[in-house]
């Protein structure tokens, strides 16, 4: 069963690209220590069933998943209706 994990952080690939790529994710353990993953790595986990992950905006909780442009995976967040893009609204992970 896979395990959920809140997505807090996020470090992009070059800010002056208009897509502003996500390169990494990164969150808090339960233990406090910082947590950090490629994206391909990402894709791999949730492809797996490793590993589903959130972003929590507003109180409200919403999944990262798979999309796909030009034949190139990506991750994005469900559609909730409050914000265009909660995963690139993350601050940067140190």
């Amino acid at each position: 069963m896979a395990q959920n994990i809140e997505v807090k952080c996020i470090n992009k690939t070059d800010r002056s690209d208009p897509h502003e790529r996500i390169k990494n994710i990164g969150g808090v353990n339960s233990n406090g220590s910082r947590w950090r993953m490629s994206v391909p790595d990402a894709i791999v986990a949730i492809e797996q069933g490793k590993y589903n992950f959130y972003v929590a905006v507003g109180g409200k909780s919403v999944w990262v998943v798979i999309a796909q442009h030009n034949g190139r995976k990506y991750l994005k967040t469900e559609p909730d209706g409050i914000h265009p893009n909660n995963l690139l609204a993350l601050p940067e992970c140190p």
